[in-house]
């Protein structure tokens, strides 16, 4: 087997994603297969954060996005909501300096205002302290959904419409991509899914309009650098046409 190092090498050569999206999935399941508790799976999960971000720093991606817990994840059962909170605390914890040393700048999209005090203050201030951070863009995506995004930009819109700010019949894609959490990120070129989901869960609706997409069937537990390469390299053996025919887009390169 080829090692990781010329793997992720040999992904410099072409062309990488700017910006990557990851549906992280299958912590629960992974763990029940083996006969351990959920919380056991999200816990093994983020070794996988933990693993996959260093790898797409190594690689050179400009932005990586983690679906780290939905606006839907609130209804599941309290104890398990409890335990994810606890797990990102512990990640805000013990990642900081690791974060801080590599120049990554963390960011976070989502409901923030709903994550518990003793979540939102280390977040906030990792979030202010990488802020200056030239490095890749690591992205949460916390008490996210999709839609919830879509919402709330909408009505940040109506509001400067109803205030005269905003002419609505001048409206642009622009004016809309401004008023989204995920505001300032690079267009979001590949969506990986794990566990064999395929499906996008209102993740990133907007932004993965011409994304590509990849699913694979590894649980995110067992997810690493190597996975992270195989979808990469997916990526770049794509044509992306953005509705232009083939011949079009060989014209333009």
């Amino acid at each position: 087997m080829e090692p990781i190092s010329e793997f992720e090498s040999r992904l410099k050569e072409r062309p990488l994603p700017q910006h990557v999206g990851v549906i992280m999935d299958g912590n629960g399941r992974w763990a029940e297969a083996r006969g351990r508790t959920r919380i056991e799976g999200h816990r093994e999960g983020s070794n996988s954060v933990r693993e996959v971000t260093r790898a797409a720093r190594r690689v050179g991606l400009e932005a990586l996005t983690l679906y780290a817990f939905s606006a839907q994840n609130w209804a599941r059962p309290p104890e398990e909501v409890a335990a994810l909170m606890d797990l990102l605390r512990e990640y805000l914890t013990r990642e900081r300096a690791e974060i801080l040393d590599n120049g990554i700048r963390l960011h976070a999209v989502g409901a923030l205002d709903k994550l518990p005090a003793y979540v939102r203050e280390p977040l906030e201030s990792l979030r202010a302290e990488s802020a200056g951070n030239t490095g890749m863009t690591l992205t949460l995506a916390l008490s996210y959904g999709g839609r919830e995004e879509l919402l709330a930009a909408a009505r940040a819109l109506a509001c400067a419409a109803r205030d005269g700010a905003l002419k609505p019949e001048a409206l642009t894609e622009g004016d809309l991509e401004a008023a989204l959490w995920t505001k300032g990120l690079p267009p979001v070129d590949l969506v990986i899914r794990t566990s064999g989901e395929k499906r996008l869960s209102n993740f990133l609706l907007w932004q993965s309009a011409y994304a590509e997409l990849v699913f694979t069937d590894v649980m995110w537990p067992d997810f690493r650098a190597l996975q992270l390469c195989e979808a990469i390299a997916a990526f770049q053996q794509r044509e992306r046409r953005y509705g232009l025919t083939g011949a079009q887009t060989q014209g333009q390169t």
